[in-house]
């Protein structure tokens, strides 16, 4: 398997080898599943060729309960934006969960940044932490036919205390490099 490393910002990556084929998505859904898709499909066009890659995606969560800490691998991911029951009521097919196949909390991913309030509680009882990246990369390796290992790290309580990120992200990155190590080997 050939790794291929997606990171959604620089901080976040900071201590992972000099020679890891990384990408940095930017932030929040529609960047990260546009570099996923390019990302792939220029290092392997072919069916073929993507079931040797070995997407590695490496992040930053928010934890919306207590219990949820340090490094692990998401059970699940779910668009958190997405209202599956005003789509259901449509008659539209939701689909908006993709099993991750790790021991851990289910993600959400979205576009906003959470950092308490309102949009916090309204996520409690549908997923456990939070990212702005996570569904997007799972759904592009999935529709592409890539394996994916998802491997993120709580840096915050997706509360006031998110606000201050740019300061906690660091134990963040050293937390992902040691996983990503183990990971692959080195």
């Amino acid at each position: 398997m050939r790794p291929l490393v997606l990171v959604a910002l620089a901080q976040e990556a900071r201590y992972l080898p000099v020679d890891t084929d990384l990408v940095l998505t930017g932030a929040g859904l529609t960047k990260a599943a546009f570099a996923t898709t390019r990302a792939i499909l220029d290092r392997a066009p072919t069916p073929e060729q993507r079931a040797e890659l070995l997407v590695v995606n490496l992040g930053s969560v928010g934890a919306l309960g207590e219990h949820h800490e340090d490094v692990f691998e998401p059970s699940a991911v779910i668009n958190r934006d997405v209202d599956e029951d005003l789509l259901r009521a449509l008659g539209l097919p939701v689909d908006n969960r993709i099993e991750l196949g790790g021991a851990g909390p289910v993600l959400g991913s979205g576009d906003a940044f959470v950092a308490g309030g309102e949009a916090r509680q309204a996520l409690l009882g549908r997923c456990d932490v939070v990212d702005m990246e996570g569904f997007a990369i799972a759904y592009a390796c999935r529709e592409l036919g890539v394996r994916l290992r998802m491997i993120k790290h709580v840096s915050d309580s997706a509360d006031e205390e998110a606000l201050a990120w740019a300061e906690l992200v660091d134990r963040s990155a050293r937390a992902l490099a040691g996983a990503y190590r183990s990971v692959v080997g080195g």
